[in-house]
This record gives C-alpha cells, sequence and structure tokens, in this order.
C-alpha cells in the first residue's frame, strides 16, 4: 500500500516537472471575460507581438417551466427486473415528467448526449434543473418517493432516448415523444 503511494508521489512530481517550460522576456497572456455577453477575449504578448483572438461560449440557457400537465413515470426494480414504468411517453412541448422512485434503487434520469440533436441538448440540460450528476443526467435518487421532474417547455418535437444510469445493463430504458 505504501509503494502505491510513492508511485502516485513520483509520478505526479514527475509530470509536475515536464509541465513547465521557458518564458521569454515580455511573454505575457491576459485573459479578460465579460459574463454579461458570456464572450471570451485572450491577448498574448510574445516579444511586443500581440495577437487577440475573441470566442463566444453561447451563454447560458435558463430553465423553461412547465406550462402544461406533468405525467408521472415510475422507476422500479423488483423480480420482474428494472424499468421505467411506462418506458415509453408521449409529451406536448411545455409538459413536464416527474420521474418517481417505487423500488430498487439508486435510480436517476439521463439522456446519452450523442442522442440529442446539439441544439436541443443545452435547453434539456437546463430543464433538468440544477440536482445533477453531470450533463444531461440527474443525481441518484435512493429512497423510495424520491423524484426527479423535467421540463420539456421550449423542447423542439421529436424523440429522446433516456435510461437510468447504474441499470443501464439491465435494459432500464426509454423514449420520450415531444409532440
Amino acid at each position: 500500500m505504501r509503494f502505491y503511494g510513492f508511485a502516485v508521489a513520483v509520478g505526479a512530481m514527475t509530470l509536475g516537472a515536464c509541465a513547465g517550460g521557458e518564458k521569454q522576456p515580455g511573454d505575457t497572456t491576459h485573459v479578460a471575460v465579460d459574463t454579461s455577453t458570456a464572450a471570451t477575449t485572450t491577448t498574448t504578448t510574445t516579444g511586443g507581438a500581440a495577437s487577440t483572438t475573441a470566442g463566444s461560449t453561447g451563454g447560458a440557457v435558463a430553465m423553461a417551466p412547465i406550462t402544461g400537465t406533468t405525467k408521472t413515470v415510475n422507476m422500479v426494480g423488483d423480480a420482474k427486473g428494472y424499468r421505467f414504468e411506462p418506458a415509453n411517453i408521449t409529451v406536448k412541448q411545455g409538459d413536464g415528467i416527474k420521474f418517481v422512485v417505487v423500488s430498487g434503487g439508486p435510480h436517476n434520469v439521463a439522456f446519452d448526449p450523442a442522442t440529442i440533436p446539439p441544439d436541443v441538448k443545452p435547453q434539456l440540460d437546463a430543464n433538468m434543473g440544477t440536482d445533477k450528476m453531470g450533463e444531461l443526467s440527474s443525481n441518484m435518487k435512493t429512497n423510495n418517493g424520491e423524484s426527479v421532474t423535467v421540463s420539456f417547455g421550449k423542447i423542439k418535437p421529436g424523440q429522446y432516448p433516456f435510461h437510468c444510469v447504474p441499470h443501464l445493463a439491465l435494459n432500464m430504458k426509454g423514449v420520450i415523444t415531444v409532440q
């Protein structure tokens, strides 16, 4: 066990030593971030010559409220297996879905970023709220009765596959169709 700790420490020191580089006199980098427009400007000066690049981070997307009905999907794990009930559900734009742990937790609700259109991804992620473990993935809910509510406000019509991360290998998945 001590050997592993020593190996990790030596590896960290070695990588740290390689990370540096020689700086030339007059080399500086300044980063200015304007949070009101989500724009970033970087100015790099090398030996008196300056270059400036600007980029946009796209800005934050606000959560769209539920303006329609909220449907319930149960998250179940029992002798019959792990599943969402119902696994396939249709909602209208503006509706919400409340995913409730019924048994067999922990469960969560996640969308595979590769299956979500790029223009929908930021809004869907925002509509999942802030109780998340990552992009398009809610935190784990362990106790019966705990829930995750997702708004489908401002989500364009289409089909959105979803799953439970810890039970994906056990086929706990479904599809939400937004009309």
